[in-house]
């Protein structure tokens, strides 16, 4: 039987983040709008990453709401820590890349948010942060990356 948190289809989502080692991006599903004005987002960011150490010095990141064409990029965003892989190369070299607010973003993700860092918490296995949207650029609309992707990849099981 599936386990209750299994059963809903949830958006996949790559936070962006910079600091001393230049860029990092992960793959976040612990992701929710919890304010609609202020629009606000929590965000949970798994222990011992570059993603937390990032964001621990920086104030801002970027939420990029993937499509399924990026599900390419998801074994290395998520399942690769860049202490150990160098993302940064491996992205460049995959010319996925582009800037917007001044941070290295996914090309083709389906939208962008800028966030502002509010606070954060630990919470266990991850630190939830709660972050102000303070810009955001939708790109494409269609064709959003959720769990089920992942799950007909093989990338995740249930």
């Amino acid at each position: 039987m599936k386990k209750p948190w299994n059963l809903t289809d949830l958006p996949v989502y790559s936070l962006a983040t910079k600091g001393e080692n230049g860029f990092n991006m992960n793959i976040c599903t612990y992701v929710s709008a919890v304010s609609m004005q202020p629009k606000r987002f929590m965000v949970a960011v798994y222990h011992g990453t570059r993603s937390l150490e990032n964001m621990y010095a920086s104030e801002q990141a970027v939420l990029q709401l993937l499509t399924t064409s990026q599900v390419g990029l998801v074994r290395s965003l998520g399942k690769k820590s860049a202490l150990q892989f160098d993302k940064q190369t491996w992205l460049r070299k995959k010319k996925v890349l582009s800037e917007w607010q001044s941070f290295t973003v996914l090309r083709d993700a389906a939208a962008w948010m800028l966030l502002q860092k509010r606070w954060h918490q630990d919470a266990g296995d991850h630190v939830l942060f709660l972050f102000d949207v303070v810009k955001y650029q939708t790109n494409n609309p269609d064709n959003i990356m959720t769990l089920h992707t992942l799950r007909q990849h093989k990338i995740i099981s249930i």
